[in-house]
């Protein structure tokens, strides 16, 4: 049963989700909405694609972060033993009301991101092990192939397989909560399936080494200029 401070809890790490990184770093160093440009989306990806690695490091990094800080907040609002049943049930709802939040920003009219750079926050402070396994699933594929969305479809697939094959969690919600994620992952990219499908969907190099943030997609380089948004 919650109590009020849960309820509290609940409201406070959906306010950390909906910290609109994307946005805000596209409005107030670069004068642009990433979500008028590209995917659309508010997250990472759209931010290095837009406005280059400048701008995309940062917004990773704390969309990352904010979903940490959220499912953390079990620390404060919980007393009961660390990696029970009772405080991972409690992590999972903080989590979910980030994710939520990041998706659906109160700050800027509910459009957010797809959450995949908060979700692997959500897990790297839930079951940090797993989202190392996940991380390295996702670098593979993304190297291989260059595709973000690819990369983080077999990433989250692979997430319940390995919570309930590889370390059999005992903690029903955490897996059920594996299988939810893999499902939601695969549907907020049923586009980028259709496209994978089609032959379409663009590939991403993240070209660090340069002096100016760029991603190339289909070898043909964009620079820091934004670019038309997409369907």
């Amino acid at each position: 049963m919650f109590s009020f401070y849960h309820i509290l809890g609940i409201v406070l790490a959906y306010l950390i989700g909906s910290i609109p990184t994307a946005v805000w770093v596209g409005k107030i160093f670069y004068q642009k909405d990433v979500r008028d440009f590209g995917s659309g989306n508010a997250g990472a990806t759209n931010t290095f694609r837009v406005l280059g690695k400048k701008a995309g490091i940062p917004v990773l990094l704390f969309d990352v972060t904010k979903g940490s800080l959220a499912v953390l907040l079990a620390y404060q609002f919980s007393t009961a033993q660390p990696q029970s049943a009772t405080f991972v049930n409690l992590q999972l709802v903080f989590g979910v009301a980030a994710l939520l939040g990041h998706i659906f920003p109160i700050y800027v009219g509910f459009r957010g991101g797809k959450g995949i750079a908060t979700l692997l926050g959500i897990v790297i402070a839930i079951q940090p092990a797993a989202a190392a396994w996940c991380l390295v699933v996702f670098i593979i594929v993304f190297l291989s192939t260059k595709y973000v969305s690819l990369a983080s479809m077999l990433a989250s697939i692979c997430y319940p397989l390995i919570v309930n094959l590889a370390y059999q969690t005992e903690i029903t919600s955490l897996a059920v909560f594996s299988v939810c994620i893999a499902l939601m992952v695969l549907g907020t990219h049923t586009k980028n399936i259709r496209r994978l499908i089609q032959g379409n969907e663009n590939r991403a190099n993240f070209n660090f080494g340069k002096s100016k943030g760029h991603i190339q997609a289909d070898s043909t380089e964009i620079s820091e200029k934004p670019i038309e948004k997409q369907e």
